[in-house]
């Protein structure tokens, strides 16, 4: 498996309002488009460093991943929640991931 790790530091005193957006519009969208069968969970930093809304996502390959990608970003109700969110945003980060050779897979 692969995973994806994306982490979008979000502007100080707007998380509430991206939250709000993400439930109300980005999430819905999401499943809507059929793109919410690849996530794995949505978190927010509570520790550490702060203001940061983290989604991990679980692919079979990078091909796969790319895919997945195309197909969002191809999406129109998607990309009219991207516009609203980025605003908001202060940096985003990604990360793939595998597992290690011990341990569950998510």
């Amino acid at each position: 498996m692969l995973y994806e790790m994306r982490t979008y530091s979000v502007t100080v005193g707007k998380m509430a309002e991206a939250l709000k957006l993400y439930s109300e519009e980005g999430y819905p969208a999401l499943e809507a488009g059929g793109h919410a069968v690849r996530l794995g969970g949505y978190m927010v930093s509570d520790t550490g460093p702060l203001h940061q809304l983290v989604h991990v996502w679980r692919f079979k390959d990078d091909a796969e991943r790319r895919a997945h990608w195309k197909g969002v970003y191809a999406d129109a109700d998607f990309m009219a929640f991207a516009g609203k969110l980025r605003p908001l945003l202060a940096a985003q980060e990604v990360r793939l991931l595998t597992n290690a050779p011990f341990g569950p897979e998510l």
